[in-house]
């Protein structure tokens, strides 16, 4: 091991693959220290407990009850602490959640990712309304499967117990994405029935086998938000460990012994747990398996959970765990009858996500609290924030910058053109005026309708300031190109993009904004048929071949995908991504790569187009060049899109935002555009008027004083 990557050298030689590994890609110097520490005193065997007590009378679990759910309300209900863990930036859809687990006889405590600031601001707004609804004080950066998800539930329930004025009966965690399923009134009645009884689920496999999978005799450690595997470990003797999932239902005095009592099982636990991965998936397991409430245990945690292993388990949390993890799906409006005839008693399910399908989410609302009255506005609308200026504008890459600023160029662009006639009359005319204040994601019908960017500009006839919002709708870009004579019918879509989504397979960047330095990925979507092979071709904007690939499409292949290996920067314009069978055109599409505006948030200066905006060197996208196929492909070379590409590289300013909105008109659209707060503009509308505007009327999502019945939904 080099001595400059520890502050101070080791107490002990690091041996082991893994540790090795581990030291060598911490980026930080206290990382790389806690991580040698760590693995020493963990060699020196002082680390872990070897034996621990078990206080369980019993032999192997209790899970004994009875499970009928109670329909009668109770004569003393229950009343429930909900921590609710979040993070992202879905605002919308956690108020829906809240609106429709909310009462006034229960208690509110809200932990938001410490990289989550933006929600952070919407829940604090949220939380003041409501006496019995706070947001801890404290946040930590919850990364998946990390030793700190653990120590946020300890440290909540520790908060809880604290709360004088709260007198709760149980914990429930959820999550953002989490939804209920049954009423408030049937989960009450039922809890108040079982009030003795913790709900947890277990894995209910074979235990070596869940230990092996779990990775609970591996050695864990979390710093950098990372989880760096440091070697092996035994699993303590005394005691069986157990895990499942990580969402559960516990009983106030169990919670109490798990924060305040002192002996071996608790201590040894909290020191076991703090160096294992998945912590909560096990932690309240295996302590309340082992412990005097073992009996309280029941083997089941009321909840739906959409897993589909084939799509979800793709190693996708591998850049920041040490470890392949699996992840559920998104419900879809086809899994609506799951929620209604369940055999157990469950009350809650998850995963819910708008901005993948929120019809499910309407579905589930309407069949719990009944339709919402007629004419309600935006029922099939979903907004969500992308951006917001107090993030500040280094929260931003400097292709989405570049991008927002060509958006709200193309909404003045549309202002100025709404008055047409006379020429002098400024009225609608605009300077644009610093950066954009927010932008959002804009679905309608769980169709992706485009970016909604709210930014400010000088009028020019009054010279003052005003703030509006421009909504860009991306134009179609894909066509079938197929003679109708072809047989050839598999293929129904295909598109280009980043951040490729294997379990939901979709594109994350809504839109495909794209510039020279992303990692593009080819996606096609197929009915199911007979197998075929297909060639897939990427043209340059200069009629460059960049790649060609051959795909087999097996009958039952509903989607696939490739990210080609291009040597970057890619040139900026508007690139053609052709699919053949047998060297017939069958479709083509179109996507853009960005020239960049910025470079580090900054306007980019012309050492940096040369650089950024030339395309690779050589004009060569991989080793082998597909020159030869450029006659076969009728696909003219012609010096003059070299000479004008190179010339475009080397613009800057006022030209370069010319060419960039040029090319973003290629592929996007002003589709409206409306007046934020007073405008001079007489054929502007406000804003809350317009349907489409992140500002108009949201009732699904907007959250009121309570009723007399204690509910707000």
């Amino acid at each position: 091991m080099r001595p400059t990557q520890v502050a101070q050298p080791p107490k002990c030689e690091i041996s082991g693959k893994e540790a090795i590994s581990a030291l060598s890609r911490a980026k930080s110097k206290e990382c790389r220290q806690q991580i040698a520490e760590v693995f020493c005193r963990h060699k020196e065997g002082a680390l872990m407990p070897e034996k621990v007590t078990r206080y369980c009378p019993l032999e192997g679990k209790s899970t004994i009850w009875d499970e009928d759910s109670a329909e009668s309300y109770p004569h003393k209900p229950v009343r429930i602490a909900f921590v609710l863990v979040v993070h992202g930036r879905a605002s919308r859809q956690f108020q829906r959640l809240f609106k429709a687990i909310y009462h006034t006889s229960h208690f509110y405590y809200i932990h938001v990712d410490q990289r989550s600031n933006y929600l952070h601001r919407q829940v604090q707004v949220l939380a003041a309304q409501y006496p019995n609804v706070r947001v801890t004080p404290w946040r930590m950066a919850t990364i998946w499967g990390g030793a700190s998800l653990l120590t946020m539930y300890l440290r909540s329930m520790a908060d809880l117990l604290a709360i004088r004025d709260w007198s709760w009966d149980f914990f429930i965690n959820l999550s953002a994405a989490d939804y209920p399923i049954r009423t408030n009134n049937q989960l009450v009645a039922f809890l108040s029935k079982y009030r003795e009884m913790n709900f947890i689920k277990s894995h209910g496999r074979d235990n070596a086998r869940f230990i092996r999978k779990q990775g609970l005799d591996r050695l864990f450690y979390e710093c950098d938000t990372h989880m760096w595997r440091l070697g092996d470990r035994k699993i303590p003797e005394g005691i069986s460990v157990d895990g499942g999932s990580d969402w559960f239902l516990l009983n106030r005095k169990f919670v109490e012994y798990v924060i305040n009592s002192k002996d071996d099982l608790v201590t040894s636990m909290k020191r076991f747990y703090a160096y294992t991965l998945l912590p909560a998936e096990s932690f309240f397991h295996t302590v309340l398996e082992n412990s005097a409430h073992c009996e309280s245990m029941v083997d089941n945690n009321l909840r739906i959970t959409n897993w589909n292993r084939k799509l979800g388990c793709k190693c996708q949390y591998k850049h920041i765990v040490d470890w392949c993890g699996c992840s559920p799906n998104d419900f879809k409006p086809a899994d609506f009858h799951r929620f209604q005839q369940t055999v157990r008693p469950t009350f809650f399910a998850r995963k819910f996500e708008a901005s993948v399908n929120q019809e499910i989410v309407n579905q589930l609302d309407a069949y719990l609290f009944g339709q919402f009255s007629q004419g309600t506005p935006a029922l099939n609308s979903y907004w969500e924030n992308v951006y917001d200026e107090p993030d500040g504008v280094a929260s931003l890459s400097d292709t989405q910058l570049t991008y927002y600023h060509s958006f709200s160029r193309m909404g003045l662009a549309r202002a100025t053109a709404s008055l047409q006639g006379n020429p002098k009359d400024h009225s609608c005319r605009y300077f644009p005026m610093g950066h954009p204040v927010s932008v959002h994601l804009y679905f309608q019908s769980d169709q992706f309708q485009g970016y909604l960017v709210k930014h400010h500009a000088t009028n020019l006839a009054t010279s003052k300031l005003e703030t509006m919002e421009t909504w860009v709708a991306p134009k179609k870009n894909f066509k079938l190109t197929a003679p109708p004579t072809s047989t050839f019918s598999r293929l129904q879509f295909a598109e280009i993009g980043t951040d490729w989504d294997a379990k939901e397979r979709m594109f994350r960047n809504f839109g495909g904004l794209m510039g020279p330095m992303d990692e593009t990925v080819g996606m096609q979507k197929w009915s199911k048929g007979p197998n075929v092979t297909v060639t897939v071709v990427w043209i340059d904007p200069t009629n460059v071949i960049a790649a060609t690939y051959d795909i087999l499409i097996d009958t039952s292949a509903e989607y696939t995908h490739y990210h080609p290996p291009l040597n970057q920067p890619l040139r900026p314009g508007v690139w053609s991504v052709r699919i053949l069978h047998h060297w017939s055109p069958v479709a083509e599409m179109h996507f853009l790569i960005a020239p960049l505006a910025y470079n580090k948030h900054q306007p980019i200066r012309q050492e940096d187009t040369l650089k950024f905006h030339n395309g690779p060197a050589k004009n060569s996208y991989m080793e082998q060049s597909f020159h030869s196929l450029n006659p076969v492909l009728n696909i003219p070379v012609s010096l003059g899109y070299v000479e004008q590409a190179k010339r475009n590289a080397a613009l800057t300013g006022p030209e370069l935002e010319h060419w960039i909105d040029s090319l973003v008109g290629e592929l996007w659209e002003a589709a409206d555009v409306c007046a934020v707060g007073p405008t001079a503009c007489p054929v502007m509308q406000a804003c809350p008027k317009n349907p489409w505007s992140s500002l108009s009327p949201d009732p699904k999502s907007q959250l009121g004083a309570p009723r007399a019945d204690g509910r707000i939904r």
